[in-house]
């Protein structure tokens, strides 16, 4: 199994929708890359696990190395674990269903469509990365595209929105790159990029508590990190369906990726000085995120708002420094990726035949686009915790992973976060049944037709993967479970 395959298929695919002259030929084109991206990603999952239950227990799986500036010891590296594996597979998913809820985009479509493939080739990039250096390569790849979606296809204040989030994103980054620098630098005489070479390497804990913070900090912004969240509603409120999808789904989980796989990974002992400091912030941002969201009327500030407190779930497993919360962290990320873009599609499609979003001037939409609301509904149910969906096995581990931690303090904090559900039931219950209940306020609402062929086929998509997890777990938890990845960061 060759990653470069992964790598090679939305190149291609971006080159080939910049070569199509007419647009039905550019979704084709798009349509078809994106499907192989999903096929490639299980073909990967499926040749890992037969490598595993093989015997083969080697860190990293399908490694490829390269020179490429071998005077600073920087090196073409990529391999995948299980975490890479799952991360991956929600890419996957959520570029296909970004490409299909695209469908009716008219404006400069080649460039449109171009953009999302190469926000995808990025992320793949980044998540099979085991160089520093080509990892945050593909993290500034897959932040351009974010930009220019917003600025040309957004809605409403879509430049200031665009401006504010590769502020603060390229503020992440400019941290992100002090730190490895930093990490670089302190790595000893062999000065190496190399991920794998550097967690074999002790570094010192007064290097740690320097560097650690920077790396964290950069990472969280992607994540939405308390109190440096505040691009996340106005990004997604302003961006295209697609776009919102793909800033959710799959870019605030570089954040969560990177604040694991190379802050606490790399510097163990500065993840333990913080740890308190990480579960403070996590907690507030689960509260803080959850309370904004009572008080939103725009469905999409609704899903933006929650998904600041759905990823503050994310930084309280990493913080709480335990295996089954970690395993939890990482749950939730491929949870909320898909839960998220499947909220803002069906959003979109509300959007596009209402042209409102706002929850005070909908209702009874059951009557007239039932299948619509009833993925609204699932995504819902989903967010809240319903059992049987994945949002529930996710936070869930995150919870019981909390609590393996004995402090005191960690306890406080699990349960301020448990309480945080309650709150999700209000706003979540309130937003869908005002939509889809209740008498039709506008006439022409009867007219709406119900989602066409794409639009399925993009709802589908998503819930088989929320229902693939909430169902059956157990595939997902033995596939990312830390193992020895994590094994010195763990408290228990």
């Amino acid at each position: 199994m060759s990653l470069l395959e992964l790598l090679f298929v939305p190149l291609l695919t971006g080159l080939l929708v910049l070569l199509a002259k007419k647009p039905g030929q550019v979704k084709g084109v798009a349509l078809a890359g994106s499907a192989l991206q999903l096929l490639l990603a299980f073909g990967v999952l499926f040749a890992y696990e037969k490598e595993r239950s093989g015997g083969n227990t080697a860190t990293l799986l399908f490694e490829e190395q390269y020179q490429w500036f071998p005077a600073w010891h920087i090196n073409f590296h990529i391999g995948v674990d299980g975490i890479s594996v799952a991360m991956i597979m929600l890419t996957a998913f959520v570029v296909l269903a970004g490409v299909l809820v695209s469908w009716n985009v008219q404006k400069m479509t080649k460039e449109f469509y171009f953009l999302l493939i190469l926000l995808s080739f990025g992320a793949y990039g980044f998540f099979m990365s085991f160089d520093l250096f080509i990892l945050f390569f593909f993290l500034e790849i897959a932040v351009i595209p974010k930009y220019l979606l917003i600025g040309i296809w957004g809605s409403g204040r879509k430049t200031y929105s665009a401006n504010k989030l590769a502020l603060m994103l390229m503020g992440g980054s400019a941290l992100v790159l002090v730190g490895l620098l930093g990490v670089y630098f302190m790595s000893g005489e062999s000065r190496t990029f190399d991920l794998i070479q550097l967690a074999q390497t002790h570094i010192p804990l007064s290097t740690q508590k320097i560097f650690f913070p920077l790396l964290f900090i950069g990472f969280g912004i992607f994540g939405a990190l308390f109190p440096f969240h505040t691009w996340v509603p106005d990004g997604h409120s302003s961006a295209p369906t697609a776009g919102s999808m793909f800033l959710a789904g799959i870019s605030m989980k570089l954040g969560g990726y990177g604040c694991l796989r190379v802050a606490a990974w790399l510097m163990p002992e500065g993840a333990k000085e913080y740890s308190t400091i990480i579960i403070v912030l996590s907690a507030i941002a689960i509260l803080y995120g959850a309370f904004a969201t009572m008080m939103q009327k725009d469905l999409k500030y609704i899903n933006a708002y929650s998904s600041v407190s759905h990823c503050g779930f994310v930084l309280l497993g990493i913080g709480m420094l335990t295996k089954t919360a970690m395993t939890g962290a990482v749950m939730q990320m491929v949870s909320h990726g898909l839960m998220t873009a499947l909220f803002f599609a069906v959003i979109g499609m509300i959007y596009e035949r209402s042209h409102t979003r706002m929850v005070n001037e909908l209702g009874g939409l059951m009557k007239s686009i039932p299948f619509i609301m009833t993925i609204l509904f699932i995504a819902g149910f989903c967010s809240l915790g319903l059992p049987g969906l994945s949002g529930f096995v996710a936070e869930m581990t995150v919870f019981v992973g909390a609590w393996e931690n004995h402090g005191a303090f960690a306890h406080i904090a699990t349960i301020a976060a448990c309480m945080s559900i309650v709150v999700t039931a209000v706003y979540i219950l309130k937003a869908i049944g005002q939509t889809a209940m209740g008498p039709i306020r506008n006439k022409t609402f009867l007219q709406f037709k119900d989602a066409s062929w794409n639009e399925r086929l993009a709802a589908i998509v998503l819930v088989v993967g929320i229902l693939a997890i909430g169902v059956a777990p157990f595939w997902l938890t033995h596939l990312i479970s830390p193992g020895n990845f994590v094994q010195k960061l763990v408290n228990r």
